[in-house]
């Protein structure tokens, strides 16, 4: 279980990166909403929640890539329209404890599928942005660059949201999908303040996620208490500790 929750947590990182770069940290938390209503549904048909949050959240990224490039509208916007439709359905199809681990989170011991999934998701996620680093970063500073070096910006934008959309399903289990949101865009949001590259940024953000997880899941488990909110207090924490203007030491002449 510690080795699915830190390859989540190393996915996280990694896609929170570009999230904050393209502006999506308001969007990012109000995307891990639009799992709401497959996790109802799951529960009314008696399956995994994962199944019918990742479900949902696929079909989410593939609604809000659609209404873009129709409308020319902005992700914020349009993710902002598909949450509180989201939020809506999934209040009227869920109710009951299981939906309270599904929202906030609650490890428990996975099924050997479970873990699997877990695994090989997070490492094809984490594979994925750094394989297509460059091409996101060229889309990120000119569309019309990245156009004219021969990148499918189209297809380059609705493989990053499966990819954010994936992550978030990764973090129902420990972080719930309320939360999952704040793992992706915290540890990122340190990075960018403290980091001075791009690689600097990716390292900074995954160890940021993995200390948060790791620590947040022990702690969580020693005060017997859902572990999405204990590890969003410790990502919070860090970001506050970044904040401190450290002394600059002067070696004298």
């Amino acid at each position: 279980m510690l080795i699915v929750s830190a390859t989540m947590a190393v996915a996280a990182g990694l896609v929170g990166c570009f999230a904050v770069m393209r502006r999506m940290t308001l969007a990012a938390d109000a995307f891990s909403h639009v799992a709401l209503p497959g996790i109802g549904l799951a529960l009314v048909l008696r399956i995994n929640p994962l199944v019918g949050a990742l479900a949902a959240l696929l079909a989410g990224s593939v609604l809000i890539w659609g209404i873009e490039g129709k409308t020319k509208l902005s992700t914020e916007a349009i993710t902002g329209v598909v949450f509180s439709v989201a939020l809506a359905i999934g209040s009227l199809t869920a109710t009951g404890e299981e939906l309270i681990d599904a929202l906030f989170g609650r490890p428990s011991s996975a099924t050997p599928a479970e873990t699997l999934f877990g695994l090989v998701a997070a490492l094809a996620v984490a594979g994925f942005i750094l394989k297509a680093r460059d091409r996101l970063l060229i889309s990120l500073v000119s569309t019309e660059v990245a156009i004219a070096s021969d990148i499918g910006v189209r297809i380059l934008d609705l493989a990053f949201l499966i990819a954010f959309a994936v992550t978030v399903a990764l973090g129902m289990r420990y972080l719930g999908v309320l939360l999952m949101g704040s793992l992706i865009i915290i540890p990122a949001t340190i990075a960018k303040r403290l980091a001075r590259s791009i690689d600097g940024m990716f390292a900074i953000a995954v160890v940021a996620a993995l200390a948060s997880t790791v620590l947040g899941t022990w702690i969580a488990a020693l005060a017997h208490r859902p572990s999405g909110p204990v590890i969003v207090v410790i990502a919070g924490s860090l970001f506050f500790l970044s904040l401190l203007k450290l002394p600059v030491l002067r070696t004298k002449d």
